[in-house]
């Protein structure tokens, strides 16, 4: 098998380690509110939800800089299958938003804390932390 180039992934391929690396980030923070299993559970499926990351996309808008929209612009038009009751149009932005990340990850992490940095008021006030 070859193997890719990290500037050649697929935008699927950094939304796919973007939702990890999200998870990761947002677990960190919750671990430090309980230490209930099922509570924890329940606090970061809070912030890491279609409509959270959603809402994160329409807030960074001003932050981004153009290959950032750009990234977020080709993720968001993926074709996506989502489940009867999904909203499509959730789902797309909510992959662009792990498909941001994925890329900063790979590409850039210094520019991924500063958008962590940016988006942990808006997690915070979220988890009422």
């Amino acid at each position: 098998m070859q193997q890719l180039q990290i500037k050649e992934l697929p935008i699927r391929s950094y939304a796919y380690i973007g939702d990890a690396v999200y998870e990761v980030f947002v677990r960190e923070k919750t671990i430090q509110l309980t230490s209930k299993p099922a509570e924890l559970h329940k606090i970061t499926s809070s912030v890491v939800k279609a409509e959270f990351h959603a809402g994160l996309i329409e807030k960074i808008q001003d932050f981004m800089n153009d290959e950032e929209k750009e990234i977020v612009r080709r993720a968001r038009n993926l074709s996506v299958t989502t489940a009867r009751r999904t909203n499509q149009t959730l789902h797309r932005l909510s992959t662009a938003f792990e498909a941001l990340v994925g890329y900063l990850h790979l590409h850039d992490k210094n520019r991924l804390k500063a958008l962590f940095d940016f988006i942990e008021p808006l997690i915070d006030e979220k988890l009422n932390f």
